[in-house]
């Protein structure tokens, strides 16, 4: 490995190791809201709408991220990215501290921080194509998606400590120092700029035409469009259900320390999950690790709908969340293999989009439902026919919404793995080959108006 490469990779492993402690920071802030907020209430729906709220930013801004993560220097995207959640997390804790806090101003926090975290995904993810060589591009995505289990396996700890010790307040303040963190790692490290490819040159146009080159890219790579739109089904199923998780694990355990523990444990499973992909690396191809492991998590998926103690609650949540990685990972290496790393920002914005595109109708319908009509319904005698299955306490009309959503998930996967043009899309599609670049060649990316960031 050339010491260049040697230095790309040590940046990647710098912004993995600073994103988690800030990623820590904000599940401490989720998980502190996430107990007031049920608590005042005692319903599903207002913690559903804070997911609904979260989402929307990525339907109608990531087109734009894309262009941006493509054409400017994607560390001062990041940064951004950083300093605007930041500015969100300092909102919230400003109103809370002055009392003024009302649930409606918790959506509008979602709204914003998603709205710079649309930012930050497409230029992160494009950026490991310049930091990271491919042959260790699957175990980098891996860790990459450690983050998130990292951060939800140590998080609960903290949260019980900091909530008794300093309530929400506290625990905000925690979230905001972990961002500064984060923010002064981008600020110090260099992140390489693609040259232009040929693929590239051909999204120069006018502004629709640039910043719809990625759904384009997919829609002449129809392998690559399905396995995307197939992960847009399966966030309806398993997001959508799992938008539910908090009020689900506190009304069938009936204690928060009990639905903490075992949110921790779930995140305990990705996690550990993620380590043994990342060591083992995959023995199979790509395709046939993603769609096994989707498969097994619907199936998880409804079994944690059927679980009724707090025992079987995490093991069943533990074992679908193990996989996650396996799915992931693998998915965000075969877009980093397929498309041209000057557009791959565009490409990651409309993964988000198409991934996203259902997912806010789903906690529309889910909460309500749940709070409405299921789990009035759970102990009358229209329930009696599921009790067996599901239980008749509370928490259990929740759980039937688990295990249709982990049902349909499994079959959705199943179908599109039975599709040869998916099966075998590795083999059929070629991989990028970078294009000989003479020294002189201009990087493709100005620093444009984000100079003085």
């Amino acid at each position: 490995m050339s010491a260049e490469s040697a230095r790309n990779l040590r940046t990647f492993y710098w912004i993995i190791v600073t994103q988690t402690v800030s990623m820590i920071g904000s599940r401490l802030t989720g998980l502190a809201m996430g107990f007031l907020i049920f608590a005042q209430t005692g319903e599903a729906t207002p913690l559903a709408l804070v997911s609904f709220f979260s989402v929307i930013p990525t339907l109608f801004g990531a087109a734009i991220s894309g262009v941006l993560a493509d054409r400017w220097d994607r560390r001062k995207v990041m940064i951004i990215a950083d300093i605007g959640a930041a500015a969100g997390t300092l909102l919230l804790l400003i109103l809370i501290s002055t009392g003024a806090f009302e649930v409606w101003h918790l959506y509008v926090v979602a709204l914003v921080q998603s709205f710079f975290g649309v930012f930050q995904g497409p230029a992160f993810q494009a950026s490991i194509t310049m930091l990271v060589p491919d042959n260790q591009r699957d175990r980098a995505n891996t860790i990459m998606q450690l983050i998130g289990p990292a951060a939800g396996v140590v998080a609960p700890v903290i949260a019980g400590l900091s909530y008794a010790a300093v309530g929400v307040p506290g625990t905000i303040l925690i979230d905001l120092l972990s961002f500064g963190v984060a923010i002064i790692t981008i600020v110090l490290i260099r992140i390489p700029k693609p040259p232009q490819t040929a693929a590239g040159r051909a999204t120069e146009g006018n502004a629709w035409r640039i910043a719809t080159a990625g759904f384009a890219y997919l829609w002449a790579h129809k392998p690559l469009l399905g396995l995307v739109g197939m992960f847009g089904l399966v966030n309806a199923c398993i997001g959508g259900a799992m938008s539910l998780g908090m009020p689900y694990l506190l009304s069938r355990t009936g204690s928060e320390a009990a639905a903490g523990t075992i949110i921790g444990i779930g995140s305990l499973g990705m996690f550990l999950g993620g380590v043994v992909f990342g060591v083992w690396g995959g023995g199979l191809s790509r395709i046939h690790t993603i769609f096994p492991a989707l498969i097994f998590t619907g199936v998880l998926l409804a079994l944690f709908g059927m679980s009724q103690n707090t025992l079987i609650l995490a093991v069943t949540h533990f074992l679908m969340l193990f996989p996650i990685a396996w799915a992931n990972g693998p998915t965000i290496s075969i877009l980093q293999a397929k498309v041209p790393p000057d557009i791959q920002g565009r490409v990651f914005a409309a993964l988000e989009i198409i991934a996203m595109s259902i997912l806010p109708i789903t906690y529309l319908i889910y909460a309500p439902l749940a709070d409405t009509v299921l789990e009035p319904m759970v102990g009358t005698a229209a329930w009696s026919g599921l009790a067996p299955i599901l239980g008749d306490s509370k928490g259990a009309g929740i759980g039937l919404i688990l295990f249709g959503a982990g049902i349909v998930m499994a079959v959705i996967c199943a179908i599109f793995y039975a599709m040869p043009a998916m099966r075998n899309m590795e083999r059929d599609m070629s991989d990028f080959v970078a294009e000989p670049q003479p020294e002189s060649t201009t990087p493709i990316m100005p620093d444009g108006v984000l100079e003085a960031v």
